[in-house]
Parts: structure tokens; sequence; C-alpha cells
């Protein structure tokens, strides 16, 4: 059977505070959604922005990351699988369908100052706790001496 390949990858910005539940076996499970927007020039010349509203859910360890920091208008790196569900109204007895995205890596791009945490974090459960570089650290950093000239 050839291989085939389920992945996204999405930088957004959260709608709403998560929505946290635990599963009968005690692992944590977050729901919450995820905006992109794209920006393209209409044949006027106008800018114009379409946003796109993605559903994401996050299972144990990546759950309990997404209940501490995250809330919402937190920004995001996600990579992730897509899935659909199915499953029947009782009111309706119609079929529902609902896809979503299972979050598989999680980075916090949003800073303290704009009321989310500044920490990155991965499904691995490690994450940068170091503070962040002073402007100082920076500009040292990336000083170019005599040798780094080739010449």
């Amino acid at each position: 059977m050839a291989k085939s390949v389920n992945k996204v990858i999405l930088v957004g910005n959260v709608g709403k505070d998560p929505e946290i539940k635990f599963a009968a076996s005690g692992n944590a499970v977050a729901s919450f959604s995820l905006a992109t927007t794209d920006r393209t020039k209409d044949q006027t010349g106008n800018w114009t922005d379409r946003t796109e509203w993605h559903n994401l859910v996050a299972f144990q360890r990546t759950a309990e990351i997404i209940r501490d920091y995250v809330k919402k208008g937190s920004k995001l790196y996600v990579e992730g699988r897509i899935q659909t569900r199915s499953w029947d109204d009782k009111e309706t007895n119609q079929k529902r369908y609902r896809t979503e995205i299972i979050v598989n890596d999680l980075v916090l791009l949003s800073g303290r100052g704009e009321g989310e945490s500044a920490a990155s974090s991965r499904s691995s459960s490690s994450y940068d706790q170091r503070p962040p570089a002073s402007a100082d650290d920076l500009v040292q950093s990336t000083e170019i001496t005599d040798d780094d000239i080739p010449f």
C-alpha cells in the first residue's frame, strides 16, 4: 500500500478559552478553536481578509499545557492531523460530522505582555522555561568579528 500523509501546520489565534474535560481514564482532553487569516487583493486593488476557523483537540500532557497557558487571543503554532468524527444526532436522527485537528505539537507564540505565557511548549511535555534574552544579549550574539570575515 502506498504511503499517505495527513499533516496540518497552523499559526493563528485562539478564539475563546479552551474547554478542558477529563476522560473516564483520567486523561485530559482540551478542545478549542483557532483562527487563521488569509489576506488577498481583490480586482479593485483593495485588501480583504478571510478568516478560517479550525476546531482543535489535544490530549494528555498537551491538553494540560493548554489548560495552564492558553487563553482567548493566544497566538499558537500547531502541528497535527485532520480527523473527521461522525455520530447520529439523537434529536433529529441525522448523521452529524465534525472535522477536527488532532494536536501533535504546540508552540506558544504570545508574549506575557499580551496576557498569555511566553513559554514555548512541545507535546513531549518539555517546554522552554528560560527568561527572555535581553537586548544586550541579542546584540552581543550577533556581533561580527574579524574571524567571521572570510577574506
